[in-house]
């Protein structure tokens, strides 16, 4: 049996692969300076960091949408 490669695509959130718009990976790309990334101003739960594939780590970042879920999820009265 042999394991297929995965590839991360740095500019798609790997939790649900649309663009994350990150601006540190824009300047990055384009080599023009960026403001600082809305993703410096959050603070990311430990569910959802834990929710990305181990590849993903460190490569790519989560989006707005997919952060701003998990955040609305957390705040929900149980």
């Amino acid at each position: 049996m042999s394991l297929a490669a995965v590839t991360i695509d740095a500019i798609r959130c790997p939790l649900c692969g649309q663009p994350n718009r990150c601006a540190m990976e824009a300047e990055r790309e384009s080599g023009a300076k960026q403001p600082p990334c809305w993703c410096t101003q959050v603070d990311f739960s430990r569910e959802l960091l834990g929710g990305l594939p181990p590849e993903a780590r460190g490569i790519a970042c989560i989006c707005r949408a997919c952060a701003t879920a998990s955040t609305a999820a957390a705040q929900k009265p149980q």
